[in-house]
C-alpha cells in the first residue's frame, strides 16, 4: 500500500527540512542532498535521524537515476 498523497505533501527530512523522494516499490523515502534513506515500515515512515541509512555514492547514483527514469518527484517543492 502506498503512502497517502496528503502525507507525502508534508513529509520532509527531519535534519535539513527539505523534500524527499518516495520510492514506493522499495518502501523508502530518500534525501539526495544528505544521501540518507528513511524506511517505510507497515505504511509508516520511520523519520528518525538515528534510524536513517546513509547510502554510498553508487546507491545514490542508482536512486537519483531511478527517480529521473520513473519521474519520481520530490514530496514538495522547496
Amino acid at each position: 500500500m502506498a503512502l497517502d498523497t496528503k502525507l507525502l505533501e508534508i513529509l520532509a527530512c527531519p535534519e535539513d527540512k527539505g523534500p524527499l523522494l518516495y520510492f514506493e516499490d522499495e518502501s523508502t523515502l530518500y534525501n539526495p542532498r544528505l544521501k540518507r534513506r528513511y524506511r517505510v515500515q507497515d505504511d509508516i515512515p520511520i523519520m528518525l535521524i538515528d534510524e536513517a541509512e546513509n547510502v554510498d555514492e553508487a546507491e545514490h547514483q542508482r536512486l537519483t537515476e531511478k527517480a529521473q527514469r520513473d519521474n519520481i518527484k520530490p514530496t514538495f517543492e522547496a
